[in-house]
């Protein structure tokens, strides 16, 4: 068999996590201070996989910005522009020069998965497969793409069925063979007007084109939605790991509580700080409180107040805003109470200034 490629699909324009997208892409909003799209890149590079093309759309420069040549990873990135976002199938469409005819796994670029895909790819290539898929369990089948299985293999996709005859959701990683570009040349845009990758899949399943799959128990994410994007912060700071020594920094009469990770330069003094947290560099802590799954970027002041459940972007500047919970905050924000008020949760985008009259 050919050599397996990468391929990760990142140009969606993220209108579910509007205000933060108007000015960054969403495969770049982070998850505990990383890139969405880099646990992709890390995940196909696990599987000693180095050629990865990346789809992309408006915001390719910004992205190519983040990523480069290699992903940081001694890979091989290769840019692939798709002008409008019509379907997961037409991404692969547009990516068929540089997939030629090597097997490729498709990940999807705001997609967080936990565990190793090694499975699924030994199950692939076990079976001779035309393609293999990850399954998981959910509660809400009629909001995905459902599987209905039988032995080893797929007897049928369906994308957000009515009736469910299932409850095994297609999970955002797919190896696929070159047959899949025949199927999507005689597949027709849905309803959304959209080439849909189940659609080619089922096409393929009709042709006698054999499709497997490989169960998955563990946790995984699509981070489209805010509620989302926490939960994924959540899930991975659970599985935060602390170098020895790393909290020996310059925090002065501060208390440190569980796996707290904190960047080269920051200053912690006069607060608490209950992990699992993670605080970027160059960032100054000041008679504050961090509550457990917080993400604090890099550069960020956060004087008098209290934040927990939260994403805060790099730069930004919290001063006497207490009890903050469940908040993104983009990058460069201005957050000010001269006297300590309570805001509960705020959604703020790139550069906001928000000061609260006392």
């Amino acid at each position: 068999m050919s050599r397996i490629k990468g391929l990760i699909l990142s140009g969606g324009k993220g209108t579910r996590l509007r205000p933060l997208t108007y000015s960054c892409a969403k495969q770049l909003v982070p998850v505990a201070n990383r890139p969405t799209i880099f646990y992709g890149l890390e995940a196909i590079k696990d599987l000693g996989i180095r050629e990865v093309g990346l789809v992309v759309g408006d915001r390719g420069q910004e992205i190519a910005g983040a990523v480069g040549n290699d992903g940081g990873m001694g890979l091989a990135v290769t840019y692939i522009k798709q002008h409008e976002p019509l379907g997961l199938a037409h991404a692969v469409q547009v990516s068929r020069e540089y997939l030629a005819d090597s097997p490729f796994i498709m990940y999807l670029g705001d997609n967080i998965i936990c565990g190793s895909l090694a499975p699924l790819v030994e199950r692939f290539q076990h079976t001779k497969a035309d393609g293999a898929i990850m399954l998981a369990e959910v509660n809400d089948p009629s909001s995905y793409g459902i599987a209905e299985v039988a032995g080893d293999f797929v007897t049928r996709l369906v994308e957000k069925p009515r009736n469910p005859k299932s409850n095994l959701a297609i999970i955002g990683v797919y190896l696929l063979t070159s047959r899949i570009f025949q199927a999507i040349n005689s597949i027709q845009p849905s309803w959304r007007n959209e080439l849909e990758i189940t659609d080619a899949l089922q096409w393929l399943v009709e042709q006698g084109g054999r499709i497997c799959f490989y169960r998955y128990s563990d946790w995984w994410k699509d981070t489209g939605r805010i509620e989302d994007l926490l939960a994924a912060n959540r899930l991975v700071l659970s599985d935060l790991r602390v170098p020895k020594g790393n909290q020996l920094q310059a925090c002065t009469g501060s208390s440190l509580i569980g796996n707290v990770l904190i960047g080269e330069g920051t200053e912690v003094k006069d607060s608490i700080v209950k992990g699992p947290v993670i605080i970027g560099a160059g960032c100054r802590i000041l008679n504050a409180v961090i509550g457990p799954f917080s993400a604090i970027g890099s550069s960020v002041v956060v004087e008098r107040t209290s934040v927990e459940d939260s994403i805060i972007m790099d730069n930004c500047s919290l001063v006497g805003v207490g009890n903050l919970s469940g908040c993104v905050i983009g990058r460069g924000v201005t957050l000010v109470c001269e006297k300590n008020a309570a805001a509960g949760t705020l959604i703020l985008g790139e550069d906001s200034v928000v000061r609260i009259p006392v």
